[in-house]
């Protein structure tokens, strides 16, 4: 990777868009012909957009002609003030490059697709003589089979289901597994075979295991008609209770089949991606098919431009795939400008060939003109969504006398008990909702005596507001607040109002939310520095808007104390007895269940427990029981 830089003599003189064209003039000196990805950089080092070029130096030549430049790239040019180069043996390996960089650095100019959430998968493990079927989500592991991706936590879960009323395959760990003596509940109602306690062979739980492969692979037609043969050979045989439960299991696949809106049969693995764009936002459904069953579908949103469906739809494919596998046959509703060579990419990226098609007739395109109306509908629910939260932010600067409707409101609040694993935190909202990616907890790090509320906001302010006064102090990042809310009285509000005045804070609006009377809600006091106290009607919509941010707020709180008191009893219970390392205690806490457990366990069932030899389970033992022998 080579970078220029280039730094204006004399501003003055220089204005802002040539100093960028003069950066991109410098650099091209040295640029090569050949395949790679370029990235602006703003003053700060930040990227500010990220392309691909078969060949570098005539593809960045372009931006200095800003005449000819859309107005997005003429305000990128104005800010360019240095640029980086990284080459690649191919332009479709600079393709996957440019989306990978883009959903990382998340640059102002280009298209970003804004989705943290991970695909769940299913996980049939196979290295135990009885596999388990679970969900999964993270990092793939060696000895088990992943099927997916599925498009949300309710559409695995779904399948899941279906697999344990049709295939009768457990879903227990397998701790749970070994330690059963009779059959758990699942069993009772015919979702589960029971190999935990031998009520089937190991030779027909893997027949099992066979027929769900062959269902998630899409050979549903070839298992029912096995089904039925079997329950036809069990009822001649008078084997009535077995023709039964089978019977069951015919209903279950036929239920689950019965269940998808689209029917793809043929198909087998392929995803449906179709895009509808609405007052320059921008809406993509993506339907995902395996075995050429619905996993479900999920809406992405993407970032405001004036590019078109199809420079959109471009965009869009290289960031979907660069954390998926893509499937053998993608369906669009657009044909993005650089077609083949993204087909090209994917097919590097799959290590098998991916087709890109636009269909124009027949299922398929039932099946992206489905998706197309799914897209539009989700972005009218989003763009009516935000109509209303936008009602709202005018309503809190109208109730607060703010000089501009809120981007971004912060709200803080403290969880403890007596003073004791104490952490703030910070939750902040804005026009499209709750933003989860700016949450912010804080370990309470000072000698805080008794839990005092005053001196834990104290901490909590000076660091977040310190770092903001040191990594942000002309605030053009975005991440200073338009209001701080806080979950207290008028002595949490005056202690963090000394503190801004102490730090130099003076234009960041801050207010207290107080309970009312036996902490009722809608009875809630408002307080903001120089003003009387005063509340809202109980039916105001601004009054309920407040209500669910403080309420966030106290939620993430409390689920922050607890796992860090979770955290601490573990760690108070088994970190301190020598000879238990990370790896040991964990397989403890699987197989007893609890640090409680632990600790009330005879000797023998710690030397029997796996990985524990007779020498470490006696320094266990008599850890928790001191002077017995």
């Amino acid at each position: 990777m080579s970078q220029v830089e280039f730094e204006a003599t004399d501003p003055a003189t220089d204005p802002p868009v040539m100093q960028g064209v003069r950066v991109i003039e410098t650099a091209l000196a040295t640029l090569p012909h050949t395949p790679g990805v370029y990235r602006m950089l703003d003053a700060k080092g930040d990227a500010l957009y990220v392309g691909k070029a078969r060949a570098l130096r005539k593809r960045v030549v372009a931006y200095t002609q800003v005449a000819r430049l859309p107005e997005r790239l003429r305000r990128m040019v104005h800010e360019t003030r240095s640029l980086e180069v990284i080459t690649t043996a191919s332009e479709a390996e600079a393709l996957l490059l440019e989306a990978n960089l883009i959903k990382k650095l998340r640059p102002r100019y280009n298209i970003v697709l804004r989705d943290d959430k991970s695909y769940p998968w299913l996980v049939l493990t196979e290295d135990h003589p009885y596999p388990q079927i679970t969900k999964h989500r993270g990092e793939r592991r060696k000895g088990a089979s992943y099927w997916g991706p599925f498009a949300s936590a309710w559409s695995v879960n779904q399948t899941l289901t279906a697999l344990q009323r049709v295939f009768l395959l457990r879903s227990c760990r397998d701790t749970v597994f070994d330690s059963r003596d009779r059959p758990c509940l699942l069993h009772q109602i015919k979702r589960c075979s029971a190999p935990c306690v031998e009520r089937i062979s190991q030779e027909d739980y893997a027949g099992l295991v066979a027929e769900a492969k062959q269902f998630l692979s899409g050979e549903t037609p070839s298992i029912q008609n096995a089904l039925a043969k079997e329950m036809e050979e069990a009822a001649e045989k008078l084997e009535f209770e077995r023709a039964a439960a089978i019977r069951d299991r015919i209903r279950g696949l036929t239920h689950v089949q019965g269940r998808d809106r689209i029917n793809m049969e043929g198909l087998g693995d392929a995803d449906v991606v179709a895009l509808h764009q609405m007052a320059g936002q921008s809406c993509v459904q993506v339907f995902f098919f395996r075995g050429g069953r619905n996993n479900g579908n999920r809406p992405f949103f993407l970032s405001k431009g004036d590019q078109g469906p199809e420079e959109v739809m471009g965009a869009f494919l290289g960031q979907l795939y660069d954390d998926l596998p893509p499937p053998p046959l993608v369906l669009l509703s657009h044909a993005p400008p650089e077609q083949d060579l993204i087909a090209e990419a994917l097919s590097i990226k799959a290590g098998r060939k991916v087709e890109l098609h636009r269909p124009q007739r027949g299922d398929k395109r039932a099946a992206v003109e489905h998706a197309e109306t799914n897209a539009r509908e989700a972005l009218e629910r989003k763009m009516a969504e935000g109509t209303a939260q936008e009602a709202l932010l005018q309503g809190v600067a109208r109730v607060f006398d703010l000089p501009a409707t809120p981007e971004r409101i912060e709200v803080y609040d403290n969880s403890h008990i007596q003073g004791t694993n104490a952490y703030g935190v910070m939750v902040a909202g804005g026009p499209s909702g709750f933003l989860k990616q700016a949450y912010r907890k804080f370990s309470i790090k000072g000698d805080i005596k008794g839990g005092d509320d005053f001196a834990m906001m104290r901490e909590v302010f000076e660091r977040r507001f310190g770092r903001a006064l040191k990594e942000d102090p002309e605030r053009a990042g975005g991440s200073w607040p338009d209001l701080v809310l806080i979950d207290g009285g008028l002595g949490q509000l005056n202690a963090v109002r000394d503190l801004f005045a102490e730090m130099g804070v003076h234009d960041v609006p801050l207010v207290a939310i107080a309970k009312g009377e036996d902490r009722n809600a809608g009875r809630e006091w408002f307080h903001q520095p120089g003003k009387p106290p005063f509340q809202l009607p109980p039916r105001d919509p601004v009054l309920y808007y407040l209500q669910r941010l403080r309420d966030e707020a106290h939620r993430f709180a409390i689920t922050t104390h607890r796992a860090g008191r979770s955290k601490s009893l573990i760690k108070s219970e088994l970190d301190e007895i020598p000879g238990v390392g990370p790896a040991l205690k964990r397989r403890l806490l699987n197989h007893f269940g609890s640090a409680r457990g632990v600790r009330n366990a005879a000797l023998d069932d710690l030397a029997n427990t796996p990985g524990v030899g007779p020498s470490v389970a006696r320094k266990i033992h008599d850890h928790f029981h001191p002077g017995t022998n």
